[in-house]
């Protein structure tokens, strides 16, 4: 029986875009076992796609650091692995690849066209489109002779989707449910609070709408807590469910407004429309939501954009016109046309 060990440790956004590829390979060869090597904080987003799809946990922060590294090393080759699929691609990766390749197991990796991305931040020239992740993803398994198409739908499809597991944070669904999530890793990506904060209280003036804030961390929390304290029908999600039913309550979302996050990609395998704005990154390198509509990007042309892959280099100009150019009643109205045609 064929067993593959995948590779994708980080970043949460990247994790998630593994979920709509994996389900539909191990969904057309069932009679291979694919082991996810990922954080133990992903392993959630694996645990009920299929019957041959299993997670392995690697503790990058604690277990499994620096020399400690080593015991991981060991179990992957007790599992006796026919292939590795690395996703990744990042010196981790590297090693446990190679590792198993000096026993005799097969390789493949992740063309992850760093030098088209890099030239693309260079050149300014955004069209055409980049390939999406995961693009590059259903080509590294292709390589490790496992070529399939896309069959995932959603998250949700063969899972329980119970409303009483959100009892903590609601009751019943009433009205239009709006998720917003409005941080990112780096500030780059993170429209100006002050502009989200006008954003949320015109939608918060329609009784209709319930605004849910996704966040993480006590800084972002308490944000979050001073917004629900000034607008009705807005409440703070932190801490109050786990991934799983975090991913259950996008689930009954009708529109996130996200950034170029985690969330984008969360909201998208479970098929809720995103509104999601871009700064400093731009959709065509790459890393776009699974299936959303490329007219909800809600963006602004300038000559230094996009200024990096990932958005993790300061802002060139210190203004950060990128963000502070988009109006607040285009995001509004946007989420405002995706709520009309649900309604349809």
């Amino acid at each position: 029986m064929p067993r593959i060990l995948v590779v994708r440790i980080s970043s949460f956004g990247d994790v998630a875009m593994l979920v709509p590829v994996i389900t539909s390979v191990a969904a057309r060869y069932p009679q291979s076992r694919f082991s996810v090597l990922t954080r133990p904080a992903f392993t959630p987003l694996f645990n009920n796609l299929g019957f041959n799809i299993n997670t392995i946990p690697l503790d990058t922060d604690k277990r499994h650091k620096g020399f400690r590294f080593l015991k991981i090393l060991g179990k992957l080759h007790r599992k006796r692995f026919t292939e590795v699929v690395d996703v990744h691609d990042v010196l981790r990766s590297k090693v446990i690849r190679r590792s198993l390749w000096l026993t005799g197991v097969k390789t493949a990796y992740i063309d992850k066209g760093r030098l088209e991305k890099a030239e693309m931040v260079s050149t300014k020239r955004t069209q055409p489109p980049l390939k999406s992740t995961i693009e590059r993803y259903f080509e590294v398994f292709e390589r490790a002779g496992y070529k399939a198409d896309m069959s995932f739908s959603n998250f949700f499809d063969f899972s329980n989707t119970d409303f009483y597991q959100l009892r903590s944070v609601v009751a019943e669904k009433k009205g239009r449910w709006i998720a917003i999530a409005p941080f990112a890793k780096h500030r780059e990506k993170i429209y100006p609070l002050e502009k989200m904060e006008k954003v949320i209280a015109t939608l918060s003036k329609n009784p209709e709408n319930n605004i849910f804030l996704f966040v993480g961390g006590k800084g972002e929390s308490e944000v979050a807590n001073k917004w629900c304290a000034k607008y009705p029908n807005t409440i703070n999600t932190a801490q109050k469910l786990n991934l799983s039913n975090e991913l259950l309550l996008m689930y009954y979302m009708d529109v996130m407004i996200s950034m170029d996050s985690a969330n984008m990609h969360l909201a998208s395998i479970v098929q809720v429309p995103v509104v999601s704005i871009w700064g400093a990154t731009h959709p065509s390198l790459g890393f776009y939501g699974f299936k959303q509509d490329p007219d909800n990007a809600i963006q602004i042309d300038l000559d230094c954009r996009p200024c990096s892959v990932y958005g993790e280099i300061p802002c060139v100009r210190g203004d950060y016109a990128c963000m502070n150019g988009i109006n607040e009643q285009v995001i509004v109205d946007k989420v405002e046309d995706i709520l009309a045609k649900k309604q349809k």
